[in-house]
């Protein structure tokens, strides 16, 4: 069964790469504005979830860190803490 990596218990999910210094800088953004609003984020690891879903791998390879926020696509390669932040409060209201 593939997986979803945009559903999940917590409102953020990061996708992410072994080795890539783009993922610590998302992780850290991520880590700092979720713990500001009090929310939790997941990370998935990309190559370890395609191991059971090829399709991820194919479909977010060339766009990791990806950023999902309540489900959907929110950002990828960079994350904008503001940006973040207002998407968190917005949903959340």
């Amino acid at each position: 069964m593939p997986l979803d990596v945009s559903a999940g218990p917590a409102r953020v999910r990061l996708l992410t790469r072994a080795g890539c210094h783009l993922c610590e800088d998302a992780r850290a953004v991520v880590a700092q504005v979720c713990a500001e609003v009090g929310e939790a984020y997941e990370e998935v690891d990309l190559d370890a979830a395609a191991a059971d879903d090829p399709a991820l791998l194919r479909r977010y390879t060339d766009e990791v860190p990806v950023t999902f926020v309540d489900g959907a696509q929110h950002a990828y390669w960079r994350v904008d803490p503001a940006r973040l932040r207002t998407a968190l409060l917005r949903t959340r209201a």
